[in-house]
């Protein structure tokens, strides 16, 4: 069996109508997928005005918005309609990407016509919480996506790191990795522009602290704010500049209100932000890799970020950037504080954060996918056999 004969079923919470590395990275595993000669068939809920053209084809299952945050939306059910193009696609595997009821459904039915099912995990779901003042959730939480990932053939993680989580929460015992690439024709360090960061209202001879992510709570903003506020106790020249919107804008604006917030930005646009700045922060600890890292590495720029899942797998603590304990606040400032003030350190550092992001190729990674479906599929006719 080969690439070219697989018949995938996709199952996402969020394919297209919300940007995001997760379902960016899904895209580009489809993408490559068909350009290997497999067919795939995606099932997600979809909204009038997606965020970005989904690769592949998508079929929508009925879904409705989530309370306090309607950008999202919550998969309802596996309706008839959806069933029907399910048995008529005839998949010979199912992959599901997200935890929740639809996700759930179409494992139950893989398993009624005795097909492998592989998960790949994106985010610490149950780390979200924490954000909202109810980490008493947690447990709960964690319990609840076990039972379904225990019921899956195998998962595959963003990294390592992450991997090594899954494996001492129980949440199975065969975790692949799928990793992340980077397009390098878009992050890399002449991408740098001074002109636009200029036109920004920046100085060049103050270094620019840069953020990047969709601005929602669980991205540690919180985090980030605290630390700026200590730098500015501490009198360390630095400039900061944001990139990305959401929810969490006005109430970030507020607490970094001399902060430049140059909004969403794609493609061109995003590498040349970017490569624009001269330290990259990111104190979140809900991503399983961490693709906004990846790209400033490649980018040239030093990382400072939480010792979490994800960045420990990408960031050589004081080799390409600094691993601080997740909301250890003077820590961030004190390592951001010796990139502000050394120039050498910045760009020791970040020329070896970007020879670390060549090791990233996208055909290669996504072909990790494949093999582990076919091995799955190898594997479950192997049982059947040994069965009969």
């Amino acid at each position: 069996m080969h690439t070219s004969d697989l018949r995938i079923a996709l199952f996402s919470g969020n394919y297209n109508y919300v940007r995001d590395g997760a379902n960016q990275a899904l895209n580009r595993l489809v993408g490559y997928l068909l350009s290997q000669g497999a067919s795939v068939r995606i099932y997600s809920p979809t909204v009038e005005n997606p965020a970005f053209e989904a690769t592949g084809d998508l079929v929508s299952v009925p879904s409705m918005a989530i309370p306090f945050r309607p950008e999202y939306r919550i998969p309802l059910s596996l309706s008839r309609s959806v069933r029907r193009d399910l048995e008529a696609f005839n998949p010979n595997i199912v992959h599901i990407a997200s935890p929740d009821r639809v996700s759930r459904k179409a494992v139950k039915w893989a398993k009624k016509q005795n097909l492998p099912v592989l998960c790949s995990v994106h985010t610490r779901f149950e780390t979200y919480f924490r954000y909202y003042n109810m980490s008493f959730i947690e447990p709960v939480v964690e319990a609840w996506i076990r039972r379904l990932y225990r019921k899956c053939d195998a998962l595959v993680a963003p990294s390592e790191s992450f991997a090594q989580v899954l494996r001492q929460q129980r949440m199975n015992y065969d975790i692949d990795i799928w990793s992340r690439g980077v397009d390098r024709g878009i992050f890399n360090p002449g991408r740098r522009d001074m002109e636009w960061r200029r036109g920004l209202g920046m100085s060049d001879d103050i270094p620019v602290i840069g953020f990047l992510g969709r601005l929602v709570m669980e991205k540690g903003l919180d985090v980030f704010s605290d630390t700026i506020d200590q730098l500015k106790r501490r009198n360390v020249p630095h400039q900061v500049l944001v990139i990305g919107d959401g929810p969490a804008r006005a109430w970030f604006e507020s607490r970094i209100p001399d902060a430049k917030f140059a909004g969403f930005q794609v493609g061109a646009d995003l590498g040349r932000a970017v490569a624009s700045m001269d330290v990259f922060f990111n104190p979140s600890v809900t991503e399983a890799f961490g693709n906004v890292t990846l790209e400033s590495m490649a980018c040239g720029l030093p990382v400072v970020a939480a010792k979490a899942t994800g960045s420990q797998s990408l960031v050589e603590d004081k080799v390409s950037g600094r691993l601080i304990t997740p909301g250890a606040i003077n820590q961030y400032a004190d390592a951001l504080q010796a990139y502000c003030v050394n120039a050498d350190l910045r760009a020791e550092h970040g020329s070896a954060g970007e020879r670390r992001s060549h090791d990233y190729s996208w055909d290669a990674i996504n072909q990790t996918v494949a093999d582990t479906y076919l091995r799955l599929i190898r594997q479950h006719a192997a049982r059947a056999i040994a069965a009969r």
